[in-house]
């Protein structure tokens, strides 16, 4: 946002109203409840008009067609990378939604593994970063603590084949049955594990997440 860049953002699961809404909780600090219900005070609605100024100059580009293909999304790229001489990233939120192409006799794994493919197809044609979001099974959840690693990756192995980075994000309070067993420490921190890099190490960085602004931000814990 800061920076202006151009970003393709290919919303298959949130309408670009619902996306455009959270992106207004986090930039103004406003509770997404109280934003969603309009329950605002005067201090809320100053902060949202400054928020709406501040996005309205960025150059992002909300997609939301409903199960595109990656066809699709190339051409709709190219059209954007035109326009606008330049692109800085593209978001796919999720691969699991994105519609596989004419292939027959292709079972949903070997369709998401060729959609995986050819994001990184697209992230070479473009030279931009993919940041692609992916579904996890539900093997975490039998685990304990229920920490996502990289066989959870849901329908394909391709994904951590192709990616560069695969990093998941962890919060115990929201896999905890009872909310009281967290300890005050930990609640509302979320850990970003980066379970592969392939340039570099990996690691396990500790942020807060802002549940009411659908923010996440640093945070120092000794």
């Amino acid at each position: 946002v800061r920076e202006r860049a151009v970003v393709a953002v290919f919303s298959l699961e949130m309408s670009k109203e619902q996306l455009v809404m959270r992106m207004l909780s986090a930039e103004a600090s406003v509770d997404a409840r109280s934003l969603r219900l309009g329950m605002l005070s005067n201090k809320d609605w100053g902060r949202l008009a400054e928020a709406i100024g501040t996005l309205a100059e960025t150059r992002l580009f909300i997609d939301d067609t409903p199960g595109i293909s990656v066809l699709e999304m190339r051409a709709k790229l190219r059209r954007l990378s035109a326009e606008q001489k330049r692109l800085d990233l593209i978001v796919v939120d999720y691969l699991q939604l994105m519609g596989g192409g004419t292939r027959k006799n292709e079972n949903r794994q070997q369709e998401v593994s060729q959609i995986s493919r050819d994001l990184k197809s697209l992230a070479k044609e473009f030279n931009t970063p993919v940041l692609a979001l992916s579904q996890l099974s539900r093997a975490p959840e039998a685990r304990n603590p229920p920490r996502p690693m990289m066989s959870d990756l849901r329908e394909s192995g391709s994904i951590e084949q192709d990616a560069d980075v695969v990093a998941f994000i962890y919060r115990q309070d929201y896999y905890a049955k009872n909310p009281d067993e967290v300890p005050e420490e930990l609640k509302n921190i979320a850990e970003i594990i980066v379970a592969k890099q392939r340039n570099g190490p990996t690691d396990t960085i500790k942020m807060a997440f802002l549940k009411q602004f659908t923010r996440f931000e640093d945070v120092y814990l000794p």
